[in-house]
């Protein structure tokens, strides 16, 4: 007999070698039937794993984020299955399940079309339909290579002939279709019933761009055909929300043949910019931060200092000077190292907090830029706060505060993530246990619940990471805190303490945007370009009715910009309706519109994005009402809760 300790605490005695599908068919009829795998002490498994000690023991299901993993994954293989069905002679790569989804690679002589989507879709249905149950079984590495070479499988042949030499091969099969994965799967293909597939792109084997162009397809699956049908409500509202169609309509940042992955930001694009650094800049310096800049460029021989050409390398753009090598930064880190080793420091003086924008640089792969998402230069709002050991708890405490007031002013939901040591790492076991205790009791004292990444720390230290979530649900980490105590070794920083002698101090690096580029994007789409007031780029366009009323206009344009509010004029010979949907299309905040009724009354007619037409107003009124909204930061929520038209 076994004893396993169940989800909810209890204890229940079963033989050995009962399955987790046998106890959950114990524990309820329901839960059975929609288990998709198991976690025996922490380990994922299947749900046809036989247990044969005592255990503490979950059940996974769809709603559990690795029960979702193995339903998808099951989904992958049926797609592959209905492709070799469909196409022979394809190969088959790899297909795993990622957030919200799940891709699958094929070597195919031309890109599967449209039409060849949908017979695919219509295949995998078929094979729903016969619910194929699917079986685990294990070979020894000869035996592996051998089925892999019958099929003519020569990837799957090269990931055998990669995995190490005690590693365990095993194989799931579901009717004639047999594939290399390490599971865990679904009992049968009959649960995978809500599904589509999405799209069809390139992608490197492993990676690599020096290896074979392969065809991905995407796809995602749930187990209810009306959460699938709202998923794909959502993307199709993404798409019109995409911030490179909204960028390019609203003239916010172009992307141009001549700089691929640089982005140039266009005139209303920098009002929205330098809103954002304006905010940034006054709220850093009510915390304490003094703001630095530091050259673009460095030699060499800092970033072996650091460690980041170890790490990055590969992603670092290089050049000579003098004869000597440089690089361009990609982080900014260690210029802030050499800011704070200027001068000798006291222990009176800390904490030192440098804050930067910083324009940094990184090699991207062309097929993985995106708009701003993913560009090849961005700037980096990093500060680096150095500080006394019994400082840190404070320090990491007035970063989540600032983080927190940031996310707030924009509307923002998030969650917080903590990461561990990676295996590619620096320092001691000792430095990595005291800054992971270090972060991880901050969170607990602030109340946070938190997910751990396991290894996803930064190669100097751990980290917390900042995940918003925006109107439609998706997710982006933008701000992170990071605890460093190998960089103040690396570059010999010190600080003159109590007793006369010299002490290392300790190191927070830290985002609150991130990318200021990524996060405009982001907002971009949140919004759906429908910015705050205090955002908008053009937060009042004045309409004249006709060309009698222009010097009445251009009055009401000086007057709103003597108050500091971003106004535009449109002096085009148009009928007022176009120019009121011309505006509305741009997504700014307030039309105001003038003839001869308000130049008569010194009044302005008043249309809001959100409200519509508000009736005639007082100038001196509405003056007063925006920069109310704008001094608030009200956030309108008119692109938020209303898809776009």
């Amino acid at each position: 007999m076994v004893k396993i300790r169940l989800k909810d605490g209890s204890v229940k005695e079963y033989p050995s070698g009962v399955t987790v599908i046998e106890v959950a068919q114990d524990l309820s009829e329901g839960l059975a039937r929609v288990a998709c795998a198991g976690l025996i002490n922490n380990e994922r498994v299947d749900i046809r794993t036989p247990i044969t000690e005592d255990c503490e023991l979950s059940i996974l299901t769809f709603d559990d984020e690795q029960g979702k993993d193995a339903f998808r994954h099951t989904t992958s293989h049926i797609l592959a299955q209905a492709v070799k069905r469909l196409f022979p002679n394809v190969k088959l790569a790899i297909g795993p399940s990622i957030q919200d989804g799940f891709y699958y690679d094929f070597d195919t002589e031309q890109p599967f079309s449209p039409e060849d989507l949908e017979k695919i879709e219509k295949e995998m249905k078929n094979i729903v339909k016969e619910s194929l149950p699917i079986e685990r079984f294990e070979l020894p590495r000869v035996e592996a290579i051998q089925l892999m070479q019958e099929r003519g499988e020569d990837y799957k042949i090269e990931l055998i002939n990669d995995l190490p030499e005690d590693a365990i091969i095993s194989f799931y099969k579901q009717g004639e279709f047999v594939d290399l994965c390490a599971g865990p799967h679904l009992m049968s293909t009959k649960p995978v019933k809500a599904f589509k597939l999405l799209s069809v792109a390139g992608a490197y084997w492993r990676g690599n761009e020096n290896n074979k162009m392969l065809t991905r397809i995407y796809g995602t699956s749930f187990t209810k055909k009306a959460d699938l049908d709202e998923y794909i409500n959502k993307l199709e509202e993404a798409k019109k929300r995409d911030h490179r169609k909204l960028g390019k309509e609203l003239e916010l940042f172009a992307l141009m043949e001549e700089g691929p992955g640089f982005p140039f930001f266009l005139p209303k694009g920098m009002e929205l910019r330098n809103t954002l650094i304006e905010y940034w800049r006054e709220k850093h310096k009510a915390a304490g931060y003094q703001e630095i800049s530091t050259p673009i460029i460095l030699n060499q021989e800092l970033w072996h200092r650091s460690g980041h050409w170890d790490h990055y390398k590969d992603n670092m753009y290089v050049t000579k000077i003098d004869d000597m090598d440089y690089a361009v930064k990609p982080m900014n880190c260690p210029g802030g190292m050499l800011v704070y080793k200027t001068k000798m420091h006291s222990y009176r003086d800390l904490p030192v907090r440098l804050a930067e924008l910083g324009l940094v640089h990184r090699h991207e792969l062309s097929g993985a830029l995106h708009g701003l998402m993913r560009v090849r230069n961005f700037t980096q709002d990093d500060a680096h706060i150095f500080m006394l050991p019994e400082q840190i708890k404070d320090e990491i405490k007035n970063v989540i505060n600032l983080i927190d007031e940031f996310y707030n002013v924009f509307g923002f939901k998030y969650h917080v993530e903590l990461s561990t040591r990676p295996e590619d790492s620096m320092g001691s076991d000792e430095d990595w246990e005291r800054a992971t205790t270090a972060l991880r009791e901050v969170l607990e004292e602030k109340g946070y619940n938190y997910i751990v990444n396991e290894g996803d720390g930064a190669f100097y230290g751990p980290k917390i990471d900042f995940h918003l979530e925006d109107c439609l649900g998706r997710t982006w980490q933008c701000g992170t805190i990071q605890l460093d105590f190998q960089m103040p070794e690396r570059f010999d920083l010190v600080y003159i303490g109590q007793d006369g002698e010299k002490h290392r101090p300790v190191m927070i690096h830290r985002v609150v945007f991130g990318s200021i580029e990524r996060f405009i994007g982001i907002l971009i789409e949140h919004f759906a370009g429908a910015f705050p007031t205090w955002l908008a780029p053009v937060q009042v366009k004045v309409l004249p009715i006709s060309e009698k009323y222009h010097e009445y206009a251009q009055s009401v344009v000086e007057q709103l910009e003597k108050n500091g509010i971003k106004v535009e004029a449109d002096y085009r010979a148009e009928k007022i309706g176009y120019k009121i949907r011309e505006a509305r299309l741009q997504r700014i905040p307030y039309m105001l519109i003038v003839g001869q009724q308000e130049q008569e009354e010194s009044k302005v007619s008043v249309r809001s994005r959100a409200k519509g037409d508000e009736g005639a107003q007082a100038l001196s009124d509405f003056i007063e009402r925006i920069k109310d909204e704008i001094a608030s930061k009200k956030i309108d929520t008119q692109g938020l809760d209303n898809s776009i038209e």
